[in-house]
């Protein structure tokens, strides 16, 4: 997923990332963008030096797992003129959770000097909820899963997008980003 994550970003491939997927983007820019060498999620390696996604704040200390994930359907406020807004149509979203892991606010500053811009937050600023490389054609991760909310006749937005930025990849309609972009150069 490292590889495929890094190829899309540095291609101009469209990249959509969900749950275990938003680690990963978000890994990819903090160890090849932002130069955090050793950069993971605790979910992989408990001892990475910098800790990109890590347990949930709730939950630091407790062991016994069972019973402590963020569970159910949240509120998301997305960034005014994000790749997200544009997609979704609105401001204030819903999405439905199921996991254990969210990404660490404070390395924010750093993803964002990078280019990775975070564009979805829970409403008290808690969580991360959707992040995006804005001078990427189509690089959107979100920390929920849009399948539970998408039907064969009405898919979720997020996926009617992506797919809809993968064919105009593939006929070369969606403009390809520049070396500069891809390596996210911090300008």
């Amino acid at each position: 997923m490292m590889k495929a994550s890094e190829y899309a970003r540095t291609h101009g491939v469209p990249f959509f990332g969900s749950l275990l997927r938003l680690p990963v983007g978000h890994r990819g820019v903090a160890r090849n963008v932002c130069a955090l060498d050793g950069a993971d999620s605790t979910e992989v390696d408990e001892n990475a030096p910098h800790k990109v996604i890590y347990k949930l704040r709730d939950l630091l200390g407790v062991d016994e797992l069972g019973g402590t994930m963020r569970l159910g359907r949240y509120a998301c406020e997305l960034v005014p003129g994000s790749v997200a807004e544009r997609i979704y149509g609105q401001s204030l979203i819903y999405e439905r959770h199921r996991h254990r892991f969210e990404f660490k606010l404070p390395l924010r500053a750093d993803l964002a000097e990078s280019g990775m811009r975070v564009s979805g937050r829970s409403p008290d600023g808690k969580f991360v909820e959707i992040a995006e490389l804005p001078s990427h054609p189509w690089f959107v991760a979100g920390q929920f899963h849009p399948e539970f909310q998408s039907k064969p006749l009405k898919p979720h937005p997020l996926f009617a997008s992506f797919v809809d930025a993968s064919h105009r990849h593939k006929t070369g309609e969606l403009a390809p980003v520049s070396k500069q972009q891809a390596a996210g150069s911090r300008q």
